[in-house]
């Protein structure tokens, strides 16, 4: 999933399709994709061996790999769109500066994590720069009757987008955080009413900051794990923290990888994560 950098788990290989090369689309307004970009001299990337039936990501260099939402795909004219945020340095940047139409890039099946209960009646989307072109698929894909209030954080106006208008849904911008500041989307969501009814409450940040939302909505209002998701999509000062991640020793690293190796509630276990990541510093 986005957000805190872990090497993906091998996936099944499923036998392409005609269409896009297999692209599979969820229809999910969030889902995400992991791209694989070319080495510096190199046009074309490397992808990912065969073991199994499976991809094995271990096969690749993961600093050529990021993940990214999907912000929109056509399947008629076979045409997938994915938002690039343009900053000063990076494999992904360096790539989106200089590609040109018929130059390949690596990607694998698609994952979408908005699961909202059946009946929806209301709904509250909240997200950063990083978050939004997924915030604003999934409000392309909301039923005109379904209550949304949206709140995004964005560096500044220049940053702002036009959103789908409707009837129900109220749209507010916030500027800050992006990592030219400390993220508000803690206080954001600590703000908001959830109104009665079936609802869904859905963020996506940066990491370390939604570690108080998640905690908020799921021990303090105790909301069930099938009517909220909290999603890091990045983490401010990466390199600094896969530095410290990167010094643990070997038997710290395996315990954390090896929570996610369980049948336990996805939820339980992101709780024991994020308070295992706290008592380390990260």
């Amino acid at each position: 999933m986005p957000g805190t950098r872990r090497a993906p788990k091998p996936q099944p290989c499923r036998t392409p399709r005609p269409r896009w090369r297999g692209y599979l689309s969820t229809g999910v307004g969030d889902e995400y994709i992991r791209l694989i970009f070319p080495a510096d001299g190199a046009t074309e990337p490397i992808l990912p061996r065969v073991a199994d039936d499976a991809l094995d990501y271990g096969s690749i260099d993961l600093d050529l790999l990021r993940t990214y939402t999907v912000r929109r795909f056509d399947a008629a004219h076979d045409r997938l769109t994915v938002d690039f945020v343009v900053h000063g340095h990076g494999v992904a940047t360096t790539w989106a500066r200089t590609a040109r139409p018929g130059q390949p890039v690596g990607l694998n099946s698609p994952t979408g994590l908005y699961a909202p209960p059946d009946g929806l009646e209301w709904q509250i989307l909240a997200a950063d720069l990083a978050g939004l072109p997924a915030l604003a698929r999934l409000l392309e894909q909301t039923p005109d009757g379904v209550q949304t209030r949206v709140v995004v954080e964005v560096p500044g106006p220049d940053d702002q987008i036009e959103l789908p208008r409707r009837a129900r849904t109220t749209v507010t911008w916030v500027h800050g955080g992006n990592g030219h500041g400390a993220s508000r989307l803690d206080e954001i969501v600590r703000k908001l009413h959830l109104p009665d009814g079936v609802g869904y409450v859905w963020v996506a940040g940066e990491t370390a900051a939604l570690r108080a939302v998640r905690r908020y909505l799921r021990h303090e209002l105790r909301l069930p794990s099938a009517a909220f998701k909290v999603v890091g999509y990045w983490t401010d000062a990466a390199e600094s923290w896969q530095e410290r991640y990167d010094a643990l020793d070997d038997a710290t690293r395996n315990e954390l990888e090896a929570m996610w190796d369980s049948d336990r509630d996805e939820e339980e276990i992101m709780d024991e994560y994020e308070e295992r990541l706290t008592a380390l510093g990260l």
